[in-house]
């Protein structure tokens, strides 16, 4: 069989099933949401490329790298700053590992890429309550003051490393965590956002 055919298996499979949760009156106060097929790679500027990077980024996909934890958005790439010279792409367009084969061809000699599109999970997380689920476990003033619209970081939930972000709603997040604590990152979400109802929808 062609592995065009074959789809990576979720981390998340027989655990993240559709439908309402916890509290069930009212409207639920978050929604929680898979991101699968996602491309995701590491970005680091090579020693001394960092200008030329920047121009090869803008010239190839028509976005200005950040220069702090921001998320800059382009039409098919975005790019989220989590360190000095360092970065984390993340398409819909090109999925799985075609983005960091992508990245290579176009910034070859001027970054180091690795492909994380395998090795994450990315979960949205969204609706009014949203920022008070996360709150429990986040040691991150989410209020709109300290973490405008298109902010990133990267902290701890619940003892767990992950990389936020503001999707460009301000009550939505995208969070990638590593595969490997998926399902423990999914049972600390659900039971802290169980207070408030959850659906949770398909990817």
């Amino acid at each position: 069989m062609s592995d065009r055919h074959l789809r990576p298996l979720s981390a998340l499979a027989g655990v993240a099933s559709p439908g309402r949760f916890g509290k069930t009156s009212g409207e639920p106060g978050v929604t929680i949401q898979e991101r699968s097929g996602l491309g995701l790679a590491t970005v680091a500027a090579r020693r001394g490329q960092a200008a030329a990077l920047k121009q090869a980024v803008a010239n190839g996909y028509g976005v200005e790298l950040p220069d702090s934890s921001r998320v800059a958005h382009g039409s098919t790439v975005s790019f989220i700053g989590y360190g000095p010279g360092q970065w984390l792409a993340v398409s819909e367009t090109l999925g799985n590992h075609t983005l960091a084969r992508d990245l290579a061809e176009r910034l070859k000699g001027l970054a180091s890429i690795s492909d994380q599109s395998g090795g994450r999970t990315v979960l949205r997380i969204s609706g009014p309550r949203a920022g008070d689920v996360l709150a429990k476990g986040l040691p991150i003033d989410l209020d709109p003051r300290g973490f405008p619209l298109g902010s990133a970081a990267t902290s701890t939930i619940s003892l767990m490393g992950v990389q936020l972000w503001q999707t460009g709603d301000p009550q939505s997040y995208d969070i990638a965590i590593f595969r490997s604590v998926s399902q423990s990152f999914w049972r600390w979400l659900t039971a802290s956002a169980a207070e408030y109802g959850y659906e949770v929808t398909p990817s």
